[in-house]
């Protein structure tokens, strides 16, 4: 699986941005997708994750509440929905697929991707 995230941009503090990870390969209905992000000097961390069919999910704490993880397999494509951005969420972010994910899984360390997108620049400003 082939994954190109695009959508980030710049925000102020308090808005909206919508992120996509489009994947293209047949195996995209079988993968466990997840979001991550790396801000400048730190690892990266673990941020939005759903299953193949998209019945569960999991976030990070930090996140959660204020952003949804989707995917419309028919498009083979996932979304991050991130609302009421805040300083702390200016990242670069990464969509990674797991091809060999069991139905009811969810991923959440680096290590479990063998597939990553390029990332995309979010910057929230204050």
């Amino acid at each position: 699986v082939q994954l190109q995230a695009s959508g980030g941009g710049l925000v102020q503090a308090g808005g909206s941005l919508r992120l996509s990870c489009a994947a293209s390969g047949r195996m995209f209905s079988r993968a466990a997708v997840t979001w991550f992000r790396q801000a400048p000097g730190q690892d990266r961390e673990f941020v939005a994750a759903i299953n193949r069919n998209g019945r569960i999910t999991d976030y990070a704490e930090r996140v959660k509440g204020r952003f949804t993880i989707s995917r419309d397999n028919d498009k083979r494509t996932i979304y991050l929905q991130m609302n009421s951005l805040k300083p702390e969420d200016t990242a670069i972010y990464y969509c990674a697929a797991n091809t060999e994910a069991i139905l009811s899984a969810t991923y959440s360390r680096p290590a479990d991707f063998g597939s990553w997108g390029q990332g995309t620049l979010v910057t929230v400003s204050s």
